[in-house]
């Protein structure tokens, strides 16, 4: 059940672990319908043959495609906060991709919120640290630090 909150409700959840999401899978489906959009079609990324003869032992997903579902991933936690109209992604810092994910693993993201700034009257910039994680994984395919701005409509 989504929490409905203030947003000085929220910004008292600074320093804490919010999430973690549920496992989502990485499909060659998904890899390949990527490479498509980005027009990046690496043998790493979609030759399942050949990406088994390096290192990585088969096919990887793009770094950018793990990054480019942490959105939809921390929503799944997302608390609804009062008077909000949207949120934007406004940005992303220190962004490390630490170990490849493989094709048909699961990923799972987990943020800490690090600190909510009102900017001007209405508009909160968020930062969070952001860690993907990679199932029977020790370390993270990545972290980052997630910029969101939040328009909150006061009454």
């Amino acid at each position: 059940m989504t929490k409905t909150m203030s947003m000085s409700e929220y910004a008292e959840q600074v320093g804490q672990e919010l999430g973690p999401s549920s496992w989502f899978e990485i499909t060659q489906q998904r890899v390949n319908q990527f490479a498509d959009a980005t027009n990046d079609h690496q043998f790493i990324h979609v030759d399942p043959v050949k990406a088994a003869q390096t290192p990585f032992g088969g096919p990887v997903a793009h770094g950018f495609l793990t990054l480019s579902l942490v959105p939809a991933l921390l929503a799944e936690n997302a608390a609804e906060i009062e008077g909000l109209v949207m949120a934007v992604n406004y940005g992303s810092d220190r962004v490390r991709f630490l170990q490849p994910v493989p094709v048909g693993s699961r990923i799972r993201a987990r943020q800490k919120l690090l600190e909510v700034t009102e900017k001007i009257p209405g508009r909160w910039l968020n930062r969070s640290l952001v860690t993907v994680d990679i199932e029977g994984q020790e370390n993270p395919a990545l972290v980052a630090e997630f910029l969101a701005m939040m328009m909150i409509h006061s009454s």
